[in-house]
């Protein structure tokens, strides 16, 4: 559900192992589907006392759910997924066969889902499409072809080695920066390269063995395959030794290092650094960069050097095919979820090749996708309701923060400041993104690909020397998922996710204002959580609080940190309470704000029980059921090691345990182990 943008935005479109591990096939059309309803009683185990564990007293019926083999995950959200892909689905399918003009929305939707569907003309492509790539890796002879190279993958939107993109400037939020960041790696995360359990060193081995049965599929022998496969695991463990942690990445002021372009060889003078920015298409005029983690560089620029060029060529060939097996044929694709997909999230089913396909296009021409989407799922009435909604949240942080009697007038000033100027977002973009330049035809379908990611980097880098583009969404209209963007001040609710049983524009508050606590009074928190607190009203990276309230902020958040490091989510494999602290913090802010939200909507009102609940506890039933969810025990350890957002379970539990309105809703008795609010 709702999560973070990336502090620095990819120049790319590549698709993810999550491209993988998705949802059931539901064609019946949207609109005969039953409605999903906020507080459901049959998902209930009333039997479970709410005060003892609430979250199976709302949801314990779902957990005898089983989970289809093609999912990692199954819950409300892939609920309200496939509601979207039933739309999604309908509007694909058309385009394909009735087309349109040569340009046209239709067009490019209907022959990127047509190229997709065409198992036929893929399988005849096989390699072909990917030979120029191959032959450039082959003819490498030196360390300086070797960036030259990762600059042209890396203006095609592949992402070798390292990330480079383009911001907004954390410390300048009215211009756009390139940067770089650690990267390179193809397992979820660095620690997964040094863990000493034995389902780390299970998924090490399972890596070299993909590896190496990737490139045997690529027409490669079996010996050479696995030498180049343990040689490549070398290398990334040596590109993983010099990252950073995830908790360390959470740092946005160590991560923010301008350098001026002609000094980077202070950062490392191995890399070829103007070679790159030639190849990759950095403007000249462009003087200052940044370097997120200048150490991880420093290491690189040694490795190119010191690592044989075959093992790198070995290394280019592999991180190649990695990023493009999900759009080739048959067996690259089946190799690569029999990996990324099983063996890493649990799910044993490959999904069904239209949802595939349809995830591509949104991500490749998702604003074309979502023109039409719009059109049928989200109405004026339901925005205007929304907006509303937003409305009371913004005045119940207000009330938040004058409540904070741990907090000065001086910071409080600046921070209501920051609420008056914070930016909403919903439904979709009152522009829609121009892909007029974006060839998309019915050829082998990895080239539309390939061709979309080289149309985002592009796009991405005429940014630089422009005026920040607020109006621009980082989200496709579609999208069953929301996000605040510190740099920007801004919060986003595509139409995606302002569906039943989220929000329902003819549903009584207590259930729309639950259900969102994890949505709107999420995103509003994570302008005040342990990162978003440190960038002020405009979105700049500044110290705006006293040392004395940092102080008390901090004392609070460890607090936080230390109740989740408690929480045993599989046998021995504890939550990261550092890793999971800003999505925690506005969890359990979201929360209290969305309840203060309710209680301003409804004032004045005579609010009545519905189906034996009162409304405050409708409230809170709304909460628990948005975040129904069934896990795989392999999603959840993959979650706790690689993830910032804490399982759904602990995602209802950390919340309510802290929140007196809870306890006073169900009878509960008063408990010691409530932790004192931030908001």
């Amino acid at each position: 559900m709702p999560s973070r943008p990336l502090r620095l935005v990819l120049a790319t479109l590549a698709l993810t192992l999550a491209a993988h591990a998705a949802h059931a096939a539901d064609t019946k059309p949207a609109a005969s589907q039953p409605p999903i309803s906020a507080v459901d009683r049959s998902y209930m185990n009333t039997n479970v006392s709410p005060c003892e564990d609430f979250y199976t007293y709302a949801n314990g019926a779902f957990d005898k759910v089983p989970i289809p083999g093609e999912y990692a995950s199954y819950g409300v959200n892939q609920e309200v997924d496939e509601r979207n892909y039933a739309t999604l689905k309908e509007i694909l399918e058309t385009a394909a066969k009735n087309g349109g003009p040569a340009g046209s929305v239709a067009q490019r939707v209907g022959d990127f889902f047509a190229a997709g569907m065409d198992e036929a003309q893929i399988e005849r492509a096989g390699l072909t499409p990917l030979e120029p790539w191959f032959d450039k890796i082959a003819a490498l002879k030196s360390s300086d072809d070797l960036v030259k190279l990762i600059g042209e993958m890396q203006n095609a939107g592949f992402n070798p080695a390292f990330g480079f993109g383009v911001k907004v400037d954390d410390k300048d939020s009215t211009a756009m920066i390139a940067g770089f960041a650690q990267g390179g790696i193809g397992l979820p995360d660095r620690d997964y390269y040094f863990r000493d359990d034995d389902a780390a060193k299970s998924i090490r081995t399972a890596y070299v063995a993909h590896i190496a049965h990737t490139f045997e599929i690529a027409g490669a022998k079996e010996d050479s395959a696995k030498s180049d496969a343990e040689e490549i695991m070398q290398l990334e463990t040596k590109l993983a030794k010099a990252s950073r942690t995830i908790v360390e990445c959470r740092d946005p002021e160590k991560n923010y290092n301008k350098y001026d372009r002609r000094k980077l060889t202070k950062v490392s003078p191995n890399i070829g650094w103007e070679t790159f920015f030639t190849e990759v298409g950095f403007p000249k005029t462009e003087r200052a960069i940044l370097v997120g983690q200048p150490e991880f560089f420093t290491a690189l620029g040694a490795l190119l050097d010191s690592e044989k060029i075959e093992v790198w060529r070995a290394y280019l060939r592999w991180h190649l095919l990695r990023e493009t097996s999900p759009f080739l044929g048959k067996a690259f694709v089946d190799e690569s979820f029999a990996f990324y997909g099983t063996k890493l999230s649990g799910a044993t089913e490959l999904r069904p090749r239209w949802k595939r396909v349809m995830r591509a296009a949104d991500a490749a021409i998702g604003e074309d996708l979502g023109q039409l989407y719009v059109q049928t799922r989200f109405s004026a009435t339901a925005k205007a309701r929304a907006l509303q909604m937003v409305k009371f949240h913004l005045e119940a942080m207000r009330n938040r923060l004058r409540a904070a009697d741990w907090m000065s007038p001086q910071t409080k000033a600046e921070a209501f400041k920051k609420i008056d100027a914070m930016n909403t977002k919903v439904g979709y973009p009152d522009h829609w993104r121009d892909y007029s330049k974006l060839q998309i035809a019915r050829r082998p379908y990895v080239l539309n690909v390939i061709a979309a990611n080289t149309f985002e980097v592009r796009r991405q880098l005429d940014k630089l020397g422009k005026p920040v583009d607020r109006s621009e969404w980082q989200m496709t209209p579609q999208t069953n998922n929301a996000y605040y963007d510190p740099t920007l001040n801004e919060m986003c609710f595509p139409a995606g996710i302002l569906q039943p049983p989220f929000f329902d524009e003819k549903a009584d508050d207590a259930a729309n204002y639950g259900a969102l606590a994890s949505t709107i009074g999420h995103e509003l928190t994570h302008g005040f959580d342990d990162e978003g607190r440190q960038y002020d009203a405009r979105g700049n990276l500044k110290p705006w609080w006293t040392p004395d309230d940092v102080a008390a902020f901090t004392k609070r958040a460890e607090v936080i940190a230390q109740q989740y490091e408690a929480y045993e989510v599989l046998p021995n494999v504890h939550l990261n309470g550092h890793q999971t602290l800003g999505e925690n913090i506005a969890d359990n802010g979201g929360l209290r704000v969305s309840y203060e939200a309710f209680h301003l909507a409804t004032a004045g009102q005579k609010l009545e029980s519905i189906d034996g609940f009162t409304p405050e506890q409708r409230f809170f039933i709304a909460f628990a059921q948005s975040w129904r969810t069934n896990d795989r025990p392999e999603r959840i350890r993959l979650q706790a090691t690689s993830d910032v957002h804490s399982p759904a379970r602990w995602r209802v539990l950390g919340p309510v345990q802290n929140f007196p309105e809870f306890r006073a809703a169900f009878g509960c008795e008063p408990t010691r182990n409530a932790q004192p609010a931030i908001w």
